[in-house]
C-alpha cells in the first residue's frame, strides 16, 4: 500500500530532489563509521570515539592514526551501488529527480549513473596535497604505508571530506539549497536526520509532497505526507519495479 502511495506521488511530480545519509549505503556494505567502537592507540595509550578520530584537530595532531581509522573505516574500494542508488538513477533519467543531496562520502550515487549529486560531506575518492593541492584517488591513499605525501612537494595528502569541525563547503550548501528549494517533492532517505548543519537544509523545502523512508523515526515524520519505516534500498527498488511496468503497460 505504501509503495503505491509513493508511486502514484513520483508519477505526480515533475521536481523531485532526493536527500539521503548512511542508510542508502548499508545494503553496499558500508555501515556507518559511528557504529565502530572507535580507535584505540598504543602509542597514545588512549581510546578515541569515531568523532574523535575523524576530527580536524585528530587529523592534524596524529596523522597516523587518522589514516589508520579512517582506511578501516570510510573507504570500502569494492563497495558497489545498491537498489536504492539504481533506482535514484533511473528517477533522474526519466527527468523526475532533478538532483541527489547525500551526506554520504563514497561517491556510490554517481558510480549508479546520477549525474546532479551535492556531496554535503565531499568524497573519499578526491584527496589533495595540503601543500601545493595536487589530486590523487583512492587507491592512492590505499596504498600509501601510512601517512600519504605529495609524490610532487611532500606535502600531507588530505582527503576532500569534510571533517568535525570543518565547514562545510559553500558552493555545494547553496546549489543544495536552491535545488530543495526548487522542488515540488522531497524524498528523504536512509538517514535519522542528526547531523548538522546538513540535516537543517530539509527546511528550505517548500513544496507539496515530503516522504519519509528510515527504518526508525526522525525529528522530521510529523511533518511529512508519507512515512515508510523500511529499508530504502527494498523501497526504491519496489517502487521502480511498479514504475516500469507501468511504463510498459502504457506502451
Amino acid at each position: 500500500m505504501v509503495i503505491e502511495k509513493l508511486k502514484k506521488i513520483i508519477q505526480e511530480s515533475h521536481n523531485i530532489v532526493f536527500f539521503g545519509g548512511a542508510g542508502c549505503s548499508c545494503e553496499s556494505g558500508i555501515p556507518d563509521f559511528r557504529s565502530s567502537n572507535g580507535l584505540y592507540s598504543k602509542k597514545l595509550n588512549r581510546n578515541f570515539t569515531p568523532e574523535q578520530a575523524v576530527s580536524h584537530t585528530f587529523f592534524m595532531k596524529y596523522p597516523e592514526e587518522f589514516y589508520d581509522f579512517y582506511k578501516k573505516h570510510l573507504i570500502y574500494p569494492n563497495a558497489k551501488p545498491n537498489d536504492c542508488h539504481i533506482a535514484l538513477a533511473k528517477l533522474e533519467e526519466m527527468g523526475k529527480l532533478k538532483a541527489v543531496v547525500t551526506q554520504n562520502i563514497d561517491g556510490l550515487h554517481q558510480a549508479a549513473g546520477s549525474k546532479k549529486v551535492y556531496e554535503l560531506h565531499g568524497s573519499v575518492l578526491r584527496n589533495y596535497c595540503m601543500k601545493c593541492h595536487a589530486f590523487y584517488d583512492a587507491d592512492y591513499v590505499m596504498e600509501a604505508d601510512d601517512v600519504p605525501k605529495c609524490e610532487k612537494c611532500g606535502g600531507t595528502v588530505k582527503p576532500d571530506v569534510v571533517l568535525y569541525e570543518e565547514g562545510l563547503d559553500d558552493q555545494v550548501i547553496s546549489g543544495a539549497i536552491h535545488a530543495i528549494a526548487q522542488a515540488d517533492t522531497l524524498i528523504i532517505g536512509g538517514t535519522s536526520l542528526v547531523v548538522y548543519p546538513a540535516a537543517g537544509l530539509i527546511d528550505y523545502f517548500k513544496g507539496k509532497q515530503l516522504i519519509l523512508i528510515n527504518k526508525s523515526t526522525t525529528s522530521a515524520d510529523q511533518r511529512a505526507n508519507l512515512v515508510i519505516n523500511e529499508d530504502i534500498a527494498w523501497v526504491m527498488k519496489e517502487v521502480m519495479t511498479q514504475l516500469e511496468q507501468d511504463n510498459l503497460n502504457k506502451k
